[in-house]
């Protein structure tokens, strides 16, 4: 699902709201999570999952087309950590 297609789901399930509003607040719930993680915050969506940030320190690694070693500098990278509840839904025991 994209950004635009989650717009349209939540303005047919609520039919109140006109689309405009419907995606300034996904914009906004979207932003203030990537602003939480460019802080280093953790973001937890009870029932969802948790976002955070790992750092990857820096190493050597090698350049695919030609072999040759090239350095990597370190980099922090957000990681996504789907709740239990999450994972029963999409693995349902039988």
């Amino acid at each position: 699902m994209i950004r635009s297609e989650l717009i349209h789901t939540v303005t047919l399930r609520n039919p109140h709201l006109y689309q405009q509003d419907v995606e300034k607040i996904v914009g906004t719930i979207l932003d203030d999570i990537a602003n939480a993680l460019a802080e280093g915050d953790r973001v937890e969506l009870r029932g969802f999952g948790v976002f955070s940030v790992r750092h990857r320190p820096s190493r050597s690694g090698r350049n695919p087309s030609n072999g040759t070693a090239v350095f990597v500098e370190e980099k922090w990278t957000p990681f996504f950590r789907a709740s239990k509840e999450m994972q029963e839904r999409l693995n349902p025991k039988k």
